[in-house]
């Protein structure tokens, strides 16, 4: 393990991404570790910079590789999907900035935590008798520069070695202490979970909406010939409606207003 890794980062970074991850069911946080587990769908890894310096991976089940694939408004992109929580994650750490995700192997990716001196933090079916791994959470800190953030297990790293070996020290000599801000995994008496599947699954998946008001064809020479206060005719009428477009597809038609200063589309027409 870096030096600058520690199970309640780690936590702390898996708490952050957990709400923000699409899943069938609630999912609790599990104990941080450093061995493989089985998990079969895919893995978005994405290098960050800042106060810290490492690698975030975030690796879900084909609940949600199935919905984004078989999703109503085409096949939708699973590194946007996930990217709230690689952000969130991140963030535990400080200020960062996180490199676009990129897909592989779940398997692939484990190992390159491990290998890093990572540490793969385990999302289990909440409530479960025999909770089943749907995602991991893997960590690995090759850097720390600055102070954390206001979402890790401490307020700050700028304590040292020694600060690090008493806060260790306290949650291991105490076989049921957990650390400060995070709770047992054995939940109290409740329903079954809600399940969700399909477009469910989806629901609350953030995707970036375009709004195109025409386009048109331009030879290179025209192209480089552009300078402010060039005028340039698009294929639609004045007053036509734009196009609502949803990765790629469009999805609907409106008409532009104006919302508080801003543009925005009122929607005339849903495109089967």
């Amino acid at each position: 393990m870096t030096s600058a890794l520690t199970d309640a980062r780690a936590s702390a970074a898996a708490e952050a991404a957990v709400g923000l991850l699409p899943a069938p069911t609630p999912l609790a946080v599990g104990t941080p570790g450093n061995e493989p587990v089985e998990l079969f769908g895919q893995a978005i890894t994405a290098r960050f910079t800042g106060s810290a310096q490492g690698e975030i991976a975030v690796m879900v089940g084909p609940e949600l590789v199935g919905a984004l694939a078989l999703s109503p408004l085409g096949a939708l992109d699973i590194t946007q999907a996930v990217r709230p929580a690689l952000e969130a994650a991140a963030a535990t750490l400080g200020p960062v900035v996180v490199d676009p995700g990129v897909e592989g192997d779940p398997a692939v990716a484990m190992q390159s935590i491990i290998d890093a001196g990572g540490l793969l933090v385990p999302l289990v079916e909440e409530g479960a008798e025999e909770p089943e791994v749907r995602a991991l959470i893997g960590l690995v800190i090759d850097r720390q520069i600055g102070g954390a953030g206001g979402g890790g297990a401490r307020g700050g790293f700028g304590g040292g070695d020694d600060e690090d070996d008493v806060l260790e020290g306290e949650l291991d000599g105490d076989p049921g202490a957990v650390p400060a801000g995070f709770s047992p995994l054995t939940p109290g008496p409740r329903g079954a979970p809600v399940v969700r599947g399909g477009l469910e699954l989806l629901h609350d998946v953030e995707m970036e909406v375009t709004a195109e008001l025409g386009r048109t064809r331009m030879t290179v020479r025209d192209l480089l010939s552009l300078a402010p206060g060039a005028v340039i005719e698009l294929d639609r009428l004045a007053g036509g409606p734009a196009d609502l477009l949803v990765n790629g597809r469009l999805i609907a038609r409106g008409e532009v207003v104006v919302i508080d200063e801003n543009f925005g589309i009122r929607i005339t027409e849903i495109v089967a």
